[in-house]
């Protein structure tokens, strides 16, 4: 399948050296404003090849011609709008069962969050059929999809015994090859002596560090912890982690959410793809990101939803550390599949311009997920394109809430 897509009025390309031809080309040189569209790429006329599941040419409409004469291919006329690479949402928790309203009404009414409501959705998962978690996935796809999100990560954590893990991980395979093991979730109630059990939640770090990864490793990429209060200190974290690399699985650290910790010091000491969460951050872990390439993931939904305070992402950027946004989309804490959604309070409540939101939504969660083949759209690139109804990117925190989605393609297949 060919498809090319022209008549765009702005293409983000997510590679930089296209701005700068343009700013040459319209004689604007260095008066260009930046707020941060440089490394977006911006092109303008522009016009875009998709060649099976890549790209395989990005150039001017007027160039057109030259690409249209193929007899099978599909000719898109984006009749000016804005063009963008697919999200890339690189933290979801996308496979559970059960409903948490109740708690999130609870939060707005003053109660804080807690980590502990994650067993609530352990105990519906754990109870939920195959099938029926199955077709609940299903759905939350083909809600990203219409969002504009083509490349998703997902984890598990909502199982904790080993033959509920291994299922989570081998459903999310299913949809994705990002998945991630993240059995150091929270401790289970029958090992946690906190909750009247017998049981020992080392005895659950050794479980989640023996049988369990050697039955979820087969199915997933990556490995996760919850470096927390409430869920798992430094010194069990850091079992899990290297238990992981040591089978060959990328790192990733859930870390710094409820409050200062360990979680940036541990991440970047093992050399993780990113840390996620990263709400309390002091000027020492601020230094250690910036000076390493573990990407900060930040989840704006979750602070909406948590009413815990947004972290400043304006000091992240500013201070030269990678920085990603995901949606952390989970029944708990930030129940949204929406990357707009996280683009727009990114950048009305975070400090980040909406180029520079763009460019975490997209190329900052390929970052985070070692990826040079997603995030960009470009000769090589996976075809993972996105139309919107819109004149501009900045529409998408110009107008929060409204589907600015006109059409999508995830490796060169329209969906």
């Amino acid at each position: 399948m060919r498809t090319f897509i022209t008549n765009i009025g702005e293409l983000v390309t997510n590679t930089p050296y296209a701005v700068s031809d343009n700013a040459s080309a319209a004689g604007l040189g260095a008066r260009v404003p930046d707020h941060g569209t440089a490394r977006l790429g911006i092109r303008h006329n522009a016009a875009v090849l998709l060649d099976g599941d890549r790209v395989a040419w990005v150039g001017d409409a007027a160039s057109a011609r030259a690409h249209t004469a193929d007899d099978d291919l599909e000719v898109v006329d984006a009749a000016e709008s804005a063009v963008i690479p697919g999200f890339v949402d690189s933290h979801t928790h996308l496979v559970f069962g059960g409903d948490r309203s109740a708690e999130f009404a609870a939060r707005m009414a003053g109660q804080p969050y807690e980590a502990g409501g994650i067993l609530s959705t352990v105990a519906a998962t754990r109870a939920a059929t195959d099938d029926e978690l199955r077709e609940r996935l299903a759905g939350f796809v083909a809600e990203l999809h219409a969002q504009g999100t083509t490349t998703f990560e997902i984890k598990t954590g909502y199982g904790l015994t080993v033959d509920d893990e291994q299922r989570l991980a081998r459903l999310a395979r299913e949809v994705t090859d990002e998945v991630t093991f993240l059995g150091a979730h929270v401790v289970p109630p029958e090992f946690d002596n906190g909750m009247g059990s017998d049981g020992d939640p080392d005895d659950y770090v050794s479980l989640v560090c023996g049988a369990m990864l050697d039955a979820c490793a087969p199915h997933v990429r990556w490995i996760d912890a919850f470096c927390e209060r409430g869920a798992f200190s430094p010194e069990q974290s850091r079992r899990v982690l290297e238990a992981g690399a040591a089978r060959g699985l990328g790192v990733r650290v859930h870390g710094n959410q409820l409050g200062h910790g360990d979680g940036v010091r541990l991440a970047v000491e093992l050399g993780a793809a990113s840390v996620d969460h990263c709400t309390y951050l002091s000027d020492d872990d601020v230094a250690a990101l910036a000076a390493s390439d573990t990407v900060c993931t930040l989840l704006p939904g979750v602070e909406f939803s948590t009413k815990q305070p947004y972290p400043d992402a304006r000091r992240l950027v500013d201070a030269g550390v990678i920085v990603a946004l995901a949606s952390d989309c989970n029944p708990g804490s930030s129940f949204t599949s929406s990357m707009p959604f996280c683009i727009a309070v990114a950048t009305r409540d975070m400090g980040l311009t909406p180029a520079e939101a763009l460019w975490s939504a997209t190329a900052g969660g390929a970052a985070a997920l070692r990826r040079d083949d997603v995030g960009r759209i470009a000769p090589g690139a996976r075809a993972d394109v996105v139309m919107l109804r819109a004149p501009s990117h900045v529409h998408l925190a110009y107008r929060p809430g409204v589907p600015l989605v006109a059409r999508a393609w995830v490796a060169g297949l329209s969906i």
